[in-house]
């Protein structure tokens, strides 16, 4: 199942078929196992990933260590075409949650194949707007949702990635995620998330099926 689109997805992901198809023709074949790192925050942006199969996360860590989840993705979803496009070092790290198969598509590569698709560039303007206006309201509600919203975002943004709809308005995450996991992703610590968690599940907004997350309504 592919991820909701998020704005560490990539551009690239949103780019024409015709565009696409032919920009990953010649894409190199990389495999990553599960809890392996594909690059870190700061590496040198060599070229960008296409996931065709596994999850992948994404993620800023603090001075002191603590994790910020940003995105997990799966198939479909291309990860590093930003240090591509404009040649600096990776902002963030990526890492398998499951075993991945994914195409590489070097920086020499996208350069040379933008010299011969110019049009490209119109995509990618209009593409990079888009993502940028997204990237606002992700902030802005990082910022000014109360707790309880943040984690209700989170679920809503791996429901929407990952959610299974199994009847009676009930969706089924379909991805094992901790309540670490969601407090990376909400921004908040993990007490707090648990200590929701718990009031939710007492009314039933959300329950556990099988390990995995089920939102009730």
């Amino acid at each position: 199942m592919a991820a909701a689109r998020h704005p560490a997805a990539g551009v690239l992901s949103d780019l024409p078929d015709r565009l696409l198809a032919s920009l990953l023709a010649n894409a190199k074949p990389v495999n990553l196992a599960a809890d392996e790192f594909l690059f870190i925050a700061g590496d040198p942006g060599d070229g960008c990933y296409r996931v065709n199969e596994g999850l992948l996360k994404v993620s800023i860590a603090s001075p002191t260590g603590a994790e910020r989840i940003l995105a997990i993705l799966g198939p479909g979803s291309i990860v590093g075409d930003m240090a591509m496009i404009d040649g600096r070092p990776r902002s963030a790290s990526v890492s398998a949650l499951r075993d991945c198969k994914m195409s590489f598509v070097s920086r020499a590569a996208f350069e040379a194949f933008v010299a011969k698709q110019p049009e490209i560039y119109r995509y990618l303007l209009t593409l990079l707007a888009e993502r940028l206006r997204k990237t606002d309201q992700l902030v802005a509600a990082g910022s000014f949702l109360p707790l309880k919203g943040r984690v209700a975002r989170a679920l809503l943004d791996l429901a929407k990635a990952f959610g299974h709809e199994v009847g009676g308005g009930r969706i089924v995450i379909q991805q094992k995620i901790s309540q670490s996991d969601v407090a990376a992703m909400a921004g908040i610590a993990r007490e707090n998330v648990s200590r929701i968690l718990n009031k939710w599940m007492r009314l039933k907004l959300v329950t556990r099926l099988s390990g995995y997350y089920c939102l009730e309504s």
